[in-house]
């Protein structure tokens, strides 16, 4: 059974593609009368602001310090690819929701198709409740996605995205009106990767040793097209030179 509406959500975002689409299947799916904002880090503002419909208020927030506040003000809020990790204040005080490219509980944080593609392990879209630890909470939906052999870090994730949005366009009614059910995984906590994690990926090691499949898929993992990830040293001049590969079927 519906429990009850939320009227005043906020939406935290920090990719435009994902906040303008979100937005628009709200406007195609809520028939009732909602108060909606859009919030985001003041990194992504100018860039949200130029893109967002002038119906829909844009603000820059630092979670961090104004998440208590904010929690006050609105009964749901919505992270959609934010830079911020919400803080308890927040949480506790609103219905947090993630929109996350990652199939929870498995490689959960950083850039999930990296290490997906790295590790083996399942991967999709989940749309889940928040608690204080990164990427966790229980589950709403989950959309498996396939990884193929000749994927690099960017198919993967464009896929990811698409999987969230069919996610997104099935559910947000029920979520919003309070009527879906959520559930806990049996592996509650699986694998947590960090910043750091993916940062350790980058510089290679020339002299490392392992199996060919082992070198392609760490090289298509870091290959995203306009973005430099994977990179070696040269001996003589100091400079990084980077690395990636391009695969076809």
């Amino acid at each position: 059974l519906c429990k009850m509406s939320f009227s005043k959500i906020l939406v935290i975002s920090d990719n435009v593609y994902l906040a303008k689409a979100f937005l628009e299947i709200i406007e195609r799916r809520i028939n009732q009368c909602i108060n909606i904002s859009l919030g985001c880090h003041e990194s992504t503002y100018s860039a949200l602001a130029r893109n967002i419909s002038s119906d829909v208020p844009v603000n820059s927030y630092d979670l961090k310090n104004e998440g208590k506040k904010l929690g006050r003000i609105y009964d749901m809020v919505f992270s959609i690819h934010s830079k911020q990790i919400f803080p308890d204040d927040l949480i506790n005080n609103a219905r947090c929701i993630n929109v996350h490219s990652g199939l929870n509980p498995y490689n959960r944080g950083w850039y999930p198709q990296v290490f997906a593609i790295m590790n083996g392990l399942p991967y999709g879209a989940t749309i889940h409740e928040m608690d204080s630890k990164v990427d966790h909470g229980p589950i709403i939906c989950q959309k498996n996605v396939e990884i193929f052999p000749e994927d690099t870090s960017l198919s993967v994730y464009n896929r990811v995205i698409a999987a969230e949005l069919e996610l997104i366009d099935a559910n947000v009614g029920n979520i919003i009106n309070d009527c879906y059910s959520s559930y806990s995984p049996p592996l509650t906590e699986g694998n947590l990767n960090t910043i750091k994690d993916f940062n350790d990926l980058l510089e290679l090691d020339l002299s490392e040793v392992g199996s060919m499949k082992y070198f392609i898929d760490k090289f298509r993992a870091l290959t995203h097209d306009g973005y430099k990830n994977a990179y070696f040293i040269d001996d003589i001049t100091g400079d990084k030179i980077y690395v990636a590969i391009n695969l076809e079927r």
